[in-house]
C-alpha cells in the first residue's frame, strides 16, 4: 500500500486543485444548460406556425381542445348550413371572456331566415360567409394556421370553422368587463374632472381621445409577456413628442422578455434608466386629464391592460411636485399652493434631522428660554435624541402602513387613534419628549401635502439618511447629505432628459411653470426640451385685458 500522506500532498497541489474545480464547474454548467427548466416557455413557439387548418373540423377541434387541455370553459357549438344542411360548422369560444351569445344569435337568425324563405344558401367561400353572416362582429378576418386561431380564442374572439374550409373565420367578440369610471382615490382634486382610468385598456384610451380630438394623436399596441400576452399601448402626439423619445420607448418595450406583465409597475422597472436610486424616473397617474396635459407637453404615455396606472416618459422632478389642480385654479392661487408644497417638502425631509442636530450639537442657535424648555421636557427621557427620533418615525411608519392595508372602514380610525394613544402614552411614560412628538407629527402631515405617492415615499426614505447624518455630524452632516442628494439628482436622466430640467440646466422660459405659475396667456411656448418640434403653444402671449383696452381705445 502507498503512503496516504503522499496522496494528500498530491491533491493539495495548486494545479491539481484548479483542474478538479474546473472539471466540477464544467460538469455543473452542462447539467444546468441541458435542463429543460432553463428553456423559456413560449407556447406560440411550441406550436408549429406551419400547421395549416385542416378541411375536417373534427381534426381542428381536437387539436384546439388538446392544446387547451380539454378545459371546461372551452365552448363548442355545432350547426348545419348550406344546401339541405349538407355542411357541418362549429363555433368555438372561451366562456367568460367572449361575448359569443350575440354572435350565436346572429348566426341562428341568418340561417333561420334563409330556411323560412326556402332559399338554398350555397356557401361558396369565406368572403361570402363573412359578408352575409358576421356583420355584427367588431372585426372579422381569416386565419389559415392553427396558432392564430388559438391566440384568437385565448383573447376572447369567436372562431367559426366550416367543413371543407382550409381556414377559419375570426370574429371580434371580446368581452370587456370593467368596474366603471370613478374618481381616483389617490389623486383627489377640489376643482377638476372627476373621472379616472380603470383596468380596461380600450376604456382608458377612449378617455384620452375624448380630450384630444386630434388625428396626430397616434397609438401603437404591442403584446408583452410570454404567458400573459398583455396589451401595452404607446400614445403620443405626432409632431410634438420627440422622435428620439418615441423610438427609445418603443425599443425598451420590445426588449422586455418576461413570462408575465400584470401591472404597469413591471414595465416601469424594465424601462427606467437607473435602478439603484430612491427617486422615480417614470411618472405614474390615474387621471386622464393629467395624461392629456402631458401629451400636449410632448411626452409619451404607456398604457397597460389590466391596470389604471399610466406611465409617462420622460419624467422630471418638478412633475412629481405639481398637481393637476394647479392648472385649473387661478394663477395666484396656484402659485401660493405651490409655495406651501415646497415648504412642506423641506419640512418632511429635514425637520427631524434639524431637531437632532440642534439638540445634540448646536444648542447655541436656540434662544435661552426655548433651550431651557426643551431641556426640561427631555428630563427623564432614557434615550438619546437620535434614538428617540428613529423610534418615533418607525412607529409612525408602521401605523401609516397598517392604516393603508386594513379595511377602509376601520383603517383610518385605527391609524388616528393608534397615533394619539401611543404618542400620549409614550410621553406620559417618559420614553419620548413632547417636542419630539410635535416634530414627528408635523413631518408626517407635511408628507401628505406632496401630490405624488411615489415621490413622497422617496423623501420619507431620504429623511432617515438625513437623520443619521445629523446624529453623526450635525449641521455639517445635513449639508453633506443635501449636496449628495443634489449631485445625485443632477446625474439622473429619464429617456435622455435631465431629471432636474426646469431647475438645471436653467432656462428662463421654463420658469413660467416650475415654482411659480404665470397666467395661462403668458405660457406662449412649450418647455425648452421639445424645442426641435412644435414649440409654440398658442397664437399670442399678450394679456387679453390689455388687448381689449387697446381695441376700445382704437375704436374711440
Amino acid at each position: 500500500m502507498g503512503n496516504p500522506n503522499s496522496a494528500n500532498r498530491y491533491y493539495k497541489r495548486p494545479q491539481v486543485r484548479r483542474d478538479i474545480i474546473k472539471l466540477f464547474n464544467k460538469q455543473r454548467h452542462s447539467n444546468y444548460t441541458s435542463s429543460p427548466v432553463e428553456k423559456p416557455h413560449r407556447w406560440w413557439e411550441e406550436v408549429d406556425t406551419e400547421i395549416k387548418v385542416d378541411i375536417s373540423i373534427k381534426t381542428n377541434i381536437d387539436w384546439i381542445a388538446n392544446r387547451l387541455g380539454n378545459s371546461t370553459d372551452l365552448t363548442i357549438r355545432y350547426f348545419k348550413m348550406g344546401e339541405k344542411d349538407s355542411r357541418s360548422a362549429a363555433v368555438l369560444f372561451l366562456e367568460g371572456i367572449s361575448d359569443a351569445p350575440k354572435m350565436l344569435e346572429s348566426i341562428v337568425t341568418a340561417v333561420r331566415d334563409h330556411a323560412n324563405q326556402e332559399l338554398h344558401w350555397l356557401v361558396v367561400d369565406g368572403e361570402d360567409f363573412m359578408d352575409r353572416l358576421i356583420l355584427p362582429a367588431g372585426s372579422v378576418k381569416r386565419a389559415d394556421n392553427m396558432t392564430a386561431i388559438l391566440k384568437a380564442i385565448l383573447f376572447g374572439d369567436t372562431v367559426i370553422l366550416l367543413e371543407g374550409w382550409e381556414y377559419g373565420v375570426l370574429a371580434g367578440s371580446r368581452k370587456l368587463e370593467d368596474r366603471g369610471i370613478e374618481e381616483p382615490s389617490n389623486e383627489p382634486v377640489v376643482r377638476g374632472p372627476r373621472d379616472g382610468f380603470n383596468e380596461t385598456l380600450r376604456t382608458n384610451t377612449s378617455l384620452i381621445r375624448r380630450r384630444i380630438k386630434d388625428p396626430n394623436l397616434w397609438m401603437e399596441t404591442i403584446q408583452i409577456g410570454r404567458s400573459t400576452r398583455t396589451d401595452v399601448a404607446i400614445m403620443y402626439l405626432n409632431g410634438i413628442a420627440s422622435q428620439k423619445v418615441i423610438d427609445e420607448v418603443r425599443k425598451r418595450l420590445k426588449a422586455i422578455d418576461v413570462d408575465g406583465i400584470l401591472e404597469s409597475g413591471y414595465i416601469e422597472e424594465f424601462i427606467q434608466d437607473k435602478t439603484f436610486t430612491l427617486f422615480p424616473l417614470i411618472y405614474t397617474t390615474e387621471r386622464p386629464d393629467v395624461v392629456a396635459a402631458e401629451l400636449l407637453e410632448g411626452r409619451v404615455a404607456i398604457l397597460v391592460d389590466g391596470t389604471p396606472f399610466v406611465l409617462i416618459a420622460p419624467a422630471m422632478l418638478i412633475q412629481f411636485l405639481q398637481a393637476s389642480e394647479d392648472h385649473y385654479q387661478r394663477w395666484d392661487f396656484a402659485t401660493f399652493i405651490r409655495l406651501i408644497r415646497y415648504v412642506s417638502l423641506g419640512i418632511t425631509m429635514l425637520a427631524p434631522a434639524l431637531y437632532i442636530a440642534i439638540t445634540t450639537f448646536h444648542q447655541e442657535v436656540l434662544p435661552t428660554q426655548l433651550l431651557m424648555s426643551l431641556a426640561a421636557a427631555r428630563e427623564g427621557v432614557p434615550f438619546p435624541v437620535f434614538v428617540e427620533a428613529v423610534l418615533m418615525e418607525i412607529t409612525f411608519e408602521i401605523l401609516r402602513e397598517a392604516g393603508v392595508r386594513m379595511p377602509k372602514t376601520i383603517g383610518q380610525a385605527v391609524s388616528i387613534v393608534g397615533t394619539l394613544v401611543i404618542g400620549q402614552a409614550a410621553v406620559e411614560a417618559g420614553l419620548v419628549s413632547p417636542a419630539m412628538v410635535i416634530v414627528v407629527a408635523i413631518t408626517a402631515i407635511s408628507n401628505f401635502v406632496l401630490p405624488s405617492y411615489s415621490i413622497a415615499i422617496s423623501f420619507r426614505m431620504l429623511r432617515f439618511f438625513m437623520m443619521i447624518l445629523a446624529g453623526s455630524l450635525g449641521f455639517f452632516g445635513i449639508l453633506l447629505g443635501l449636496l449628495a442628494a443634489v449631485f445625485h439628482l443632477c446625474g439622473l436622466v429619464s429617456f435622455g432628459l435631465p431629471y432636474m430640467s426646469g431647475f438645471a440646466p436653467f432656462h428662463l422660459n421654463d420658469q413660467k411653470d416650475v415654482i411659480l405659475r404665470v397666467p395661462r396667456w403668458a405660457m406662449f411656448t412649450r418647455p425648452s426640451y421639445i424645442k426641435d418640434r412644435n414649440f409654440t403653444r398658442m397664437g399670442s402671449d399678450k394679456d387679453p385685458s390689455l388687448k381689449k383696452e387697446s381695441e376700445e381705445n382704437s375704436n374711440s
